[in-house]
């Protein structure tokens, strides 16, 4: 089973920025889409922010995040981020990294954008934007 564990979340100010990471291992990294979803509290469902294709050719953004976060993966670190600007006190959430790693024969262009699509998931990280 992969192993993914997100780092980089914090208290931050309105307009402010946080980079987050997340390390996946005990598998194949190159092969796996990547997506970052979020949970705000309140009891609200877990929402796709960011998710980049396996290749990591493709990208697609959340609208309410797009031009304001950037999502990248490099393959020799076995990573991924979500570089997060112009913060939001909305954009407050546990921010959760998952790792699509079902073996279909699939585009390696394709994102993710639904929970169901995605298979091992971290424990979450804190993200909390003060206006």
């Amino acid at each position: 089973q992969v192993q993914v564990v997100e780092s980089g979340g914090g208290l931050v100010q309105a307009g402010g920025s946080l980079r987050l990471s997340c390390a996946a291992s005990g598998g194949t990294f190159s092969s796996y889409a990547m997506g970052w979803f979020r949970q705000a509290p309140g009891g609200k469902e877990r929402e796709f922010v960011a998710g980049i294709s396996r290749s990591g050719g493709s990208t697609y953004y959340l609208v309410s995040v797009k031009g304001r976060f950037a999502i990248s993966k490099d393959n020799a670190k076995n990573t991924v981020y979500l570089q997060m600007n112009s913060l939001k006190p909305e954009d407050t959430a546990v921010y959760y990294c998952a790792a699509r790693t079902r073996r279909t024969y699939i585009s390696p262009d394709n994102v993710y954008t639904r929970v169901s699509e995605y298979d091992d998931w971290g424990q979450g990280t804190q993200v909390t934007v003060s206006s």
